[in-house]
């Protein structure tokens, strides 16, 4: 009878193992799987699995668990493979051959054998692709005495290698073909936003040309070219300033301003504000408070005109020719809106072309008074219009542009992906149909070429099974974490469920980062809470992560650890990141603060999630931190926030 539960048992491993090659898409996750069913039917508490490249001659280990040795391999770290006289797992996979090592033979071959501590019992199973050629390795070993693997423990590891490089083949096939959907779907992706925001600035330029030939009052032109510009970035106050080299002076012919309602002075010596700074500098200049405040205290501008209190300032002068004609200044209030330095080049882009529509039209005015000078003027103008055409082709080629944008954007690319992989593998079945009806009436089918045929439709079938399940879970996770975020209200849910929910919803950022995430949550906790709040949190901790604590292809890891303590949740949240100093550790949880000004950072995400933890959560936060050891937040919380 133990027999037989054993056949059983073996026999459900072989299933779970078809099964899994249909419905799991990593191939880490499906050899963790393997693992975990291999231990049900004989000791396999030291497993791993090798991976290598035929073509480089290279090992990978996507999958190594070991109670013995601390010096692992690194995961998926691709190292020259070993001579098969040096490595036990070498000489599985160069000869294809199952390989069987006892304490004993591991004490004749001295240290040259492998890299580990010895073991009680080494076993090793070559894994072959359908053309028997080596795709790896699967290890299991003992080192406790008198734990070894008898002949059917031998036979039955041999033949669950057989099944999992059957099901190996296929993951790695799907792999191929979703990173291959994935890089044209992004390269399309950012084709179409350049090309969207290309159209965008050349329009905009078309409009600043067909301005400088309408004989516009200054009011009117002004007006047009502040609407010009509001139409490329946020542009709600706004200033021109013209340069007059005859009188020193600098005069505003237009001014917008949410603080002040009327311009300050309306012609001022240069010398004066930050106008006058960027004129002086001829460079585009990019500022906020902080900067600001700098450049008064030390002199370099002088008497500061207008409402003081900015978060963000860009000028860029009119140039023609290392010419001023002037400057345009765009300045925001609000520290929800700080420019960036692609903000700061479209605007001195369009300075540049400004200089030229009014520097055209002075020359249209000199016109009337000598030929010569308009000739030369055309000249100079023209070749300032071809430097700055060339500068404009360069610049719409090397500019990197935002994504689709925001959550709705996320999700369309996410269920793009596995239609996409969808649509293709229909494609491909649709024609290998085609061809094997073809053989068929031409009366050459043969066994093989039926066999090849269905294996085929096989492969297809599961990577359209596995891709419709991945969207219809994308559409789910994504919804259920869209609809809690724009909720207040308390509900009842499984926080492990809830969190692996939000992770799915921030695939998007994850994709194509070297960062992985692991949550560790009793699978009975339920929480009567704010499931909006735990999400925004956690999208915080997520984001701030992968952009302040890891450089954008740097590998690391992210640990979420949940438990529950007397009614009080604890939840615990580590990444290896860069980590920070303890000056800026202090001033984490303060708006504003961000260690990526002008790079993207608000620095209001750590000050959001600390009102959300202390106000909806009703919890506590604590934040340890050191640079080069990653950041560590502690939160605790109650489990029910009902009255």
């Amino acid at each position: 009878m133990e027999r037989l539960d054993r056949l059983e048992a073996v026999q459900s491993m072989l299933l779970e193992i078809g099964e899994l090659s249909t419905t799991c898409s990593d191939i880490v996750d499906f050899i963790g799987a393997v693992h975990r069913a291999l231990g049900r039917i004989m000791y396999a508490a030291n497993f791993y699995v090798a991976l290598c490249d035929r073509e480089d001659g290279t090992i990978w280990f996507p999958y190594f668990v070991d109670e013995a040795d601390d010096a692992v391999p690194i995961l998926n770290q691709r190292v020259p493979l070993a001579s098969p006289e040096k490595s036990p797992t070498a000489w599985v996979v160069v000869n294809k051959r199952r390989l069987m090592i006892t304490a004993d033979e591991f004490v004749q071959a001295g240290a040259q054998w492998g890299h580990g501590s010895a073991a009680e019992h080494w076993m090793g199973a070559p894994l072959l692709d359908r053309h028997q050629q080596a795709l790896g390795a699967m290890v299991i070993q003992s080192y406790t005495k008198g734990v070894t693997y008898s002949e059917e423990d031998q036979a039955l590891f041999s033949q669950i290698a057989n099944h999992v490089s059957n099901a190996l083949q296929g993951l790695q096939s799907v792999d191929r073909l979703e990173r291959a959907v994935q890089e044209r779907t992004a390269a399309l992706a950012h084709e179409v936003a350049e090309r969207s925001r290309a159209e965008q600035v050349q329009h905009a330029l078309y409009q600043i040309a067909d301005l400088s030939a309408q004989a516009l009052d200054p009011e009117l032109l002004s007006a047009s070219l502040h609407a010009i510009i509001g139409e490329l970035m946020v542009a709600k106050n706004f200033l021109i300033g013209l340069y007059h080299p005859d009188t020193q002076e600098i005069s505003i012919p237009y001014f917008v301003d949410e603080k002040d309602p009327e311009v300050p002075l309306k012609r001022f010596p240069v010398g004066r504000g930050l106008c006058s700074y960027v004129l002086s500098s001829k460079q585009a200049q990019l500022h906020d408070a902080t900067s600001f405040s700098h450049l008064v205290a030390n002199g370099l501008v002088k008497e500061p005109l207008g409402h003081l209190g900015i978060a963000s300032w860009m000028g860029a002068p009119m140039l023609v020719h290392e010419q001023p004609y002037g400057v345009l200044v765009v300045q925001s209030y609000d520290p929800e809106t700080m420019y960036t330095k692609a903000d700061l080049d479209l605007l001195a882009f369009v300075a540049s072309h400004v200089a030229v529509a009014i520097a055209r039209m002075q020359a249209d005015r000199k016109i009337r008074k000598t030929k010569e000078a308009l000739e030369e003027q055309n000249a100079a103008l023209n070749e300032a219009l071809t430097r700055l055409q060339l500068a404009q082709a360069e610049l719409v080629r090397q500019e990197k542009l935002a994504s689709l944008g925001g959550l709705v954007a996320g999700v369309a690319h996410e269920i793009n992906t596995p239609l996409g992989i969808c649509v293709t593998a229909t494609s491909h079945l649709v024609q290998e149909l085609k061809l094997t009806r073809e053989e068929l009436a031409a009366g050459e089918m043969t066994e093989d070429s039926l066999n090849s045929f269905l294996d085929i439709v096989d492969q297809s079938l599961r990577i359209m099974t596995t891709n419709t399940q991945r969207a219809a879970a994308l559409v789910r996770s994504f919804k259920q974490v869209a609809v809690d975020q724009s909720s207040d209200d308390i509900r009842n849910f499984n926080l492990g469920a809830y969190l692996n929910e939000v992770l799915l919803s921030l695939q998007p950022k994850l994709k194509g980062r070297p960062v992985k995430v692991s949550v560790d949550c009793p699978k009975d906790l339920v929480l009567d809470s704010f499931p909006g709040a735990v999400s925004q949190i956690v999208t915080n901790m997520v984001v701030n992560s992968l952009v302040h604590g890891f450089e954008r292809d740097q590998a690391g890891k992210i640990d979420i650890r949940v438990k529950e303590e007397g009614g009080e949740v604890v939840f615990d949240y580590a990444d290896d990141g860069a980590g920070m100093d303890q000056e800026a550790l202090e001033k984490l949880f303060d708006p504003f603060f961000t260690t990526k000004r002008g790079s993207g950072g608000s620095g209001l995400g750590a000050h959001i999630l600390y009102n959300l933890v202390t106000g909806a959560l009703g919890g506590t936060v604590r934040v340890e931190s050191e640079p080069g050891k990653g950041l560590r937040y502690h939160l605790t919380f109650p489990r029910s926030r009902k009255k």
